[in-house]
């Protein structure tokens, strides 16, 4: 029998590994995490990750994460989004991926582990957040999480710009959005002191907005806020 080597193996043989580690106890199981299941095959997120180190050595890990999101696996871009190569991914690459979002973890993995590591991403999050679809929106506000969270030498006044944005759209009932505009809101005011202060005057404002959804986002928020400070 021929021995597997992912360093070589083509898009197909990495399918095939990948459907030998699903576990059919977790696939069933993503469903009590809201995570659409329809295309997955049941491989937890550690597997995953350990499965792409050798597959972030190739030289072709970039072409060949584009192969991995066009088989629709929910797995398989996953894994893209860990070995794509962020100088090489192009904004017409972007919006296509982010077009495919049907579920929060992808959206939220293609976001940590790639999206936010390229060029041009805060021009992207206030882009998606204007967004109609639910989880182009969501990675819009994901990404502002992202950058309060790993850019914390980057300069405040983008997350002021941010909160401007949380104010614009927390009237958005919709699950996945309205717990996206709420991390963002958190992150910020965890960046520092002066964050803090600016995350919580937001909150603030949110409560005296007319919307249930304004109103449930600032008050989770709050509640984090009072515990850092105590």
């Amino acid at each position: 029998m021929k021995r597997f080597d992912p360093t070589q193996a083509s898009c197909q043989e990495l399918i095939e590994q990948l459907s030998e580690l699903a576990d059919e106890n977790y696939l069933a199981g993503m469903k009590r995490f809201a995570i659409e299941n329809k295309t997955a095959l049941g491989v937890k997120l550690p597997f995953l990750r350990e499965f792409a180190k050798p597959l972030k050595k190739r030289s072709d890990r970039h072409t060949l994460a584009m192969e991995l999101w066009s088989t629709a696996i929910h797995e398989a871009r996953i894994l893209a989004s860990i070995i794509a190569n962020p100088k090489l991914l192009t904004e017409s690459e972007m919006n296509t991926w982010v077009n495919d979002f049907y579920s929060w973890d992808v959206c939220d993995q293609c976001c940590s582990n790639l999206f936010q590591k390229t060029s041009y991403f805060l021009t992207k999050s206030f882009e998606y957040s204007k967004a109609e679809a639910e989880f182009v929106k969501r990675c819009g506000f994901t990404l502002m999480a992202q950058y309060a969270h790993h850019h914390k030498k980057a300069p405040d006044t983008i997350c002021l710009q941010f909160l401007e944005r949380i104010e614009e759209e927390a009237y958005d009932t919709r699950n996945f959005v309205k717990k996206a505009v709420n991390w963002a809101l958190r992150e910020i005011g965890k960046r520092n002191e002066s964050m803090l202060l600016e995350a919580e005057a937001c909150a603030y404002r949110l409560v005296e907005q007319p919307h249930a959804a304004a109103k449930w986002i600032a008050r989770d928020a709050l509640r984090e806020f009072a515990k850092q400070k105590r």
